[in-house]
Protein backbone atom coordinates (compact mmCIF):
# COMPACT_ATOMS: atom_id res chain seq x y z
CA UNK A 1 0.00 0.00 0.00
CA UNK A 2 1.14 3.97 -0.85
CA UNK A 3 0.05 7.14 0.81
CA UNK A 4 0.46 10.05 -1.63
CA UNK A 5 0.70 13.29 -0.24
CA UNK A 6 0.67 16.02 -3.07
CA UNK A 7 1.98 19.79 -2.44
CA UNK A 8 2.98 22.95 -4.35
CA UNK A 9 -0.38 24.39 -5.49
CA UNK A 10 -1.16 28.09 -5.51
CA UNK A 11 -2.08 31.13 -7.23
CA UNK A 12 -0.16 32.23 -9.86
CA UNK A 13 -0.73 34.73 -13.37
CA UNK A 14 -1.51 33.29 -17.04
CA UNK A 15 1.92 32.55 -18.32
CA UNK A 16 3.69 31.90 -15.09
CA UNK A 17 4.57 28.16 -13.82
CA UNK A 18 4.50 26.04 -10.70
CA UNK A 19 6.26 22.66 -9.78
CA UNK A 20 3.91 20.41 -8.27
CA UNK A 21 5.34 17.56 -5.65
CA UNK A 22 3.45 14.56 -4.76
CA UNK A 23 5.28 12.49 -1.87
CA UNK A 24 4.80 8.63 -1.09
CA UNK A 25 5.22 6.52 1.57
CA UNK A 26 6.73 2.92 1.57
CA UNK A 27 10.09 1.17 0.33
CA UNK A 28 8.23 -0.10 -3.22
CA UNK A 29 7.79 3.44 -5.01
CA UNK A 30 9.76 2.33 -7.88
CA UNK A 31 7.29 -0.69 -8.28
CA UNK A 32 4.89 2.17 -9.12
CA UNK A 33 3.52 3.90 -11.86
CA UNK A 34 2.75 7.57 -11.40
CA UNK A 35 -0.09 10.08 -12.75
CA UNK A 36 -1.48 13.49 -12.49
CA UNK A 37 -4.52 14.33 -13.30
CA UNK A 38 -7.08 17.31 -12.61
CA UNK A 39 -10.87 18.14 -12.01
CA UNK A 40 -11.98 21.85 -12.30
CA UNK A 41 -15.21 23.38 -10.73
CA UNK A 42 -17.96 20.70 -12.67
CA UNK A 43 -16.08 19.07 -14.67
CA UNK A 44 -14.92 15.11 -14.20
CA UNK A 45 -11.35 14.42 -13.19
CA UNK A 46 -9.50 14.03 -16.32
CA UNK A 47 -5.53 12.82 -17.22
CA UNK A 48 -2.52 14.91 -17.22
CA UNK A 49 0.19 13.25 -17.41
CA UNK A 50 1.88 9.62 -16.21
CA UNK A 51 5.32 8.03 -15.79
CA UNK A 52 6.44 4.53 -15.57
CA UNK A 53 8.29 2.92 -12.81
CA UNK A 54 11.77 3.56 -14.46
CA UNK A 55 11.52 7.04 -16.17
CA UNK A 56 11.67 5.31 -19.41
CA UNK A 57 8.15 6.43 -20.56
CA UNK A 58 5.80 9.30 -20.20
CA UNK A 59 2.29 10.00 -21.47
CA UNK A 60 0.88 13.32 -21.60
CA UNK A 61 -2.57 14.74 -22.33
CA UNK A 62 -3.00 16.99 -25.65
CA UNK A 63 -3.71 20.34 -23.61
CA UNK A 64 -0.64 20.17 -21.90
CA UNK A 65 2.02 18.71 -24.25
CA UNK A 66 4.90 21.11 -24.50
CA UNK A 67 4.05 23.11 -21.20
CA UNK A 68 3.56 20.43 -18.61
CA UNK A 69 6.56 17.77 -17.73
CA UNK A 70 5.98 15.04 -15.43
CA UNK A 71 9.25 13.67 -13.64
CA UNK A 72 10.60 11.40 -10.61
CA UNK A 73 13.24 10.55 -8.38
CA UNK A 74 12.68 6.63 -6.53
CA UNK A 75 15.53 7.49 -4.07
CA UNK A 76 13.04 10.26 -2.80
CA UNK A 77 10.03 8.53 -3.42
CA UNK A 78 8.93 11.89 -5.22
CA UNK A 79 7.07 12.60 -8.47
CA UNK A 80 6.78 15.84 -10.16
CA UNK A 81 4.46 18.03 -12.33
CA UNK A 82 6.37 21.15 -13.67
CA UNK A 83 3.92 23.65 -14.95
CA UNK A 84 4.73 26.16 -17.28
CA UNK A 85 3.20 28.76 -19.74
CA UNK A 86 0.48 28.19 -17.59
CA UNK A 87 -3.88 29.01 -18.61
CA UNK A 88 -6.85 30.28 -16.99
CA UNK A 89 -8.00 26.63 -17.81
CA UNK A 90 -5.46 24.77 -15.69
CA UNK A 91 -6.90 26.27 -13.04
CA UNK A 92 -8.21 22.90 -10.92
CA UNK A 93 -7.41 20.31 -7.97
CA UNK A 94 -4.87 18.52 -9.17
CA UNK A 95 -3.93 14.87 -7.86
CA UNK A 96 -1.27 12.20 -8.28
CA UNK A 97 -2.48 8.68 -8.31
CA UNK A 98 -0.33 5.24 -8.17
CA UNK A 99 -0.54 1.64 -9.91
CA UNK A 100 2.06 -1.13 -9.14
CA UNK A 101 2.43 -1.68 -12.83
CA UNK A 102 4.68 -1.76 -15.52
CA UNK A 103 2.70 -0.17 -18.28
CA UNK A 104 1.63 3.51 -18.12
CA UNK A 105 -1.74 3.98 -17.38
CA UNK A 106 -3.76 7.00 -18.87
CA UNK A 107 -7.62 6.57 -17.04
CA UNK A 108 -8.96 7.00 -13.66
CA UNK A 109 -9.75 3.36 -13.36
CA UNK A 110 -6.55 2.51 -14.11
CA UNK A 111 -5.05 3.90 -10.53
CA UNK A 112 -5.74 2.53 -7.26
CA UNK A 113 -4.38 4.56 -4.89
CA UNK A 114 -4.75 8.83 -4.61
CA UNK A 115 -3.65 11.61 -2.81
CA UNK A 116 -6.41 14.39 -1.40
CA UNK A 117 -5.11 17.05 -3.81
CA UNK A 118 -3.64 20.21 -4.25
CA UNK A 119 -5.27 23.79 -5.95
CA UNK A 120 -4.10 25.29 -8.56
CA UNK A 121 -5.59 28.78 -9.63
CA UNK A 122 -4.28 30.46 -12.79
CA UNK A 123 -5.58 34.14 -12.77
CA UNK A 124 -6.09 35.82 -16.36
Amino acid sequence: QVQLVESGGGLVQAGGSLRLSCAASGRTFSTYAMGWFRQAPGKEREFVAAISRSSGSTRYADSVKGRFTISRDNAKNTVYLQMNSLEPEDTAVYYCAARNTVMVPTTRQEYNYWGQGTRVTVSS
